[in-house]
């Protein structure tokens, strides 16, 4: 469909606003845990392909759009098959989550053919905040690192409008830590045995569930079990998403039961009676496994198979069936 001339957006700053890269005023993240998305490996365009004009694609930083905007929330976009979280804004920069919207998303290699998409998927929704944020998710095959761009149509079904949008995103090769198919590392974390079986110590969760903090990372791939592996903080998540998100880890558990091992991702220490931040030039100072396992943001979930290998990796948002569905791959 035809659309207007580009509109300029905060990417950026919509990015930070609406997903889970900071934690409480007592200090910015510093380290792996935490970076912003433009902490992102760099890119590696394809040789000799014009990495910032394509014809009929906006620049990057810029949207088309004849009415509603997309924002490409993940923070990493990476080679492979890649799962990628977006939210839709209006004009007024107000977040829209309307299950009843029909949403399509066209990928399209832009080194290969701007005009041609690669494959067209239909997202599936799920809330970030109930009845505040939600999220599109869909998880294209991006084939090659460099420029991509993604072509959004939204259709009203009360209204019978349809909106269109596009946007040019970066794909990098590689994250920073292990992801999909890659083994997972082992680390030694904190269990309730080095608290005297204290959770209020491991866990900055109000109702924590003393089970997810029985087992240390390394024991479990030791064990040589499956897994799933919880880097959560509800405590200091400044968008509100790691304690709605271990709502769905316990709900799904008990559906699709599997060994859990929760881990703080930020240094922690207990004072008069509470969990606090260790900070280092008013910073948050991320744990040793978080640092190895990369994770650019918190909440991030990872589901481990009985080899060791990591199966499904979730950043910030996930919905109780699909990580049902991620945790049967490897339990059934």
């Amino acid at each position: 469909m035809p659309l207007p001339a580009p509109i300029r957006t905060l990417a950026a700053a919509l990015t930070l606003g609406l997903v889970i890269t900071g934690c409480t005023s007592a200090g910015a993240p510093r380290g792996s845990a935490g970076a912003t998305p433009e902490a992102t490996p760099s890119v590696t365009a394809a040789a000799g392909c014009d990495t910032g004009t394509f014809p009929g694609w906006p620049t990057p930083g810029q949207v088309t759009t004849s009415g509603i905007i997309p924002v490409l929330a993940s923070s990493e976009k990476l080679a492979g098959q890649s799962r990628l979280l977006f939210v839709l804004v209006d004009d007024k920069n107000r977040t829209i989550a309307d299950e009843s919207l029909e949403v399509e998303i066209g990928f399209f290699d832009l080194c290969a053919d701007p005009a041609t998409a690669t494959e067209v998927l239909t997202p599936s929704f799920e809330w970030g905040i109930v009845g505040q944020h939600a999220f599109y998710v869909a998880t294209p095959e991006l084939a090659q690192p460099g420029p991509w761009g993604a072509a959004i149509a939204v259709r009203d079904p009360s209204t019978g409008k349809t909106t269109g949008a596009k946007l040019q995103f970066s794909v990098s090769a590689g994250g920073a830590g292990p992801r999909v198919g890659d083994p997972a590392p082992a680390v030694k974390t904190p269990t309730l045995a080095d608290v005297g079986g204290d959770v209020r110590r491991l866990s900055t969760d109000t109702d924590a569930d003393p089970a997810f903090y029985e087992t240390s990372l390394e024991a479990a791939l030791a064990a040589g079990e499956p897994f799933l592996l919880a880097f959560v903080t509800p405590g200091f998540c400044k968008s509100a998403q790691c304690g709605p998100t271990m709502d769905v880890v316990k709900a799904a558990v008990k559906t699709a039961p599997i060994r859990v091992v929760a881990v703080e991702p930020y240094k922690l220490v207990y004072q008069d009676g509470r969990l606090k931040p260790v900070l280092e030039d008013d910073s948050f100072v991320p744990v040793e496994a978080a640092n190895v396992y990369g994770i650019p943001t918190e909440p991030w979930l990872f589901v481990v198979g009985a080899d060791g290998v990591i199966t499904s990796s979730f950043e910030a948002v996930v919905g109780q069936q699909e990580l049902v569905d991620a945790i049967r791959a490897v339990t059934k």
